[in-house]
C-alpha cells in the first residue's frame, strides 16, 4: 500500500511540475525519476484530456486507474454493466435539462451495486475521452471570443407591469482567460444578438 501511495505522489509531482512549464530533464531530477518514465505519464496525461486539477482531484486508486497497472486489467461485471450505459448516458446529455446526477441516479435504480456518483463522473470522462476525443486547443490573450446563446431561457419580472418574460441568455467566453459574460435579451434576432456583442 505504500508503494501505490509513493508512487501516486511520484505521479502528481511529476504533473505539477509540467503543468509549471518545467522541462523534463529538471522534472526527471526533481522527482528522482528517469526522463523516460516522465515521458511516458506525460505522454498518457495529454492523451486523457483531463486537466492537472481534475487529474489532481482523484483519489489514488482513481489515480491508479488512470496511470497504473489496472488499466490492464480485465473489465469486471460491474464495470462492464456501467460502461455498456455510457452511449445511452452521453445521448441523453444532449437532451436539455439532462445532469450527469439525474443520469446517475437511473443507473444505480437498474444497478444497485454499482459506483459512486464521483467515480460514474469520472469514468464516464475517461469513456468519452476514447469515444469522441477533444484536441487541445492553445488560446493566445484576446485572440478569440466564442459567442453562443444557453439551451434555456430564463425569465424576468417587469418591475411596472409585474408581467413575466421569458428571455434569451446571450453568453460570451474569452478563449484564453475564460472571462465569460452573459446578458439577457429579449429575442436571438439579429439585432439583440449584435447589441449583445458589442456591450
Amino acid at each position: 500500500m505504500a508503494n501505490t501511495t509513493i508512487s501516486m505522489s511520484k505521479i502528481r509531482k511529476i504533473l505539477r511540475m509540467y503543468t509549471q512549464g518545467r522541462s523534463i530533464m529538471s522534472i526527471a531530477a526533481q522527482a528522482d525519476a528517469s526522463r523516460n518514465t516522465v515521458k511516458k505519464y506525460l505522454s498518457s496525461f495529454k492523451d486523457c484530456g483531463f486537466t492537472f486539477d481534475e487529474v489532481n482531484a482523484l483519489n489514488d486508486k482513481e489515480l491508479e486507474d488512470l496511470f497504473g497497472k489496472s488499466k490492464e486489467q480485465a473489465y469486471s461485471d460491474r464495470m462492464q454493466s456501467m460502461l455498456r450505459c455510457f452511449p445511452h448516458v452521453d445521448k441523453e446529455l444532449k437532451r436539455t435539462g439532462v445532469s450527469r446526477h439525474m443520469l446517475w441516479q437511473e443507473y444505480l435504480k437498474e444497478f444497485p451495486n454499482g459506483y459512486q456518483y464521483s467515480q460514474f463522473c469520472f469514468y464516464f470522462n475517461q469513456w468519452k475521452a476514447r469515444v469522441n476525443p477533444v484536441m487541445h486547443i492553445d488560446h493566445k490573450a484576446g485572440d478569440k471570443l466564442y459567442v453562443d446563446f444557453a439551451g434555456e431561457k430564463l425569465c424576468i419580472t417587469d418591475r411596472d407591469t409585474g408581467e413575466v418574460l421569458a428571455v434569451e441568455v446571450f453568453i460570451a467566453i474569452l478563449g484564453a482567460s475564460q472571462l465569460t459574460y452573459v446578458e439577457a435579451v429579449m429575442s436571438q434576432q439579429k439585432e439583440d444578438f449584435i447589441s449583445a456583442c458589442t456591450t
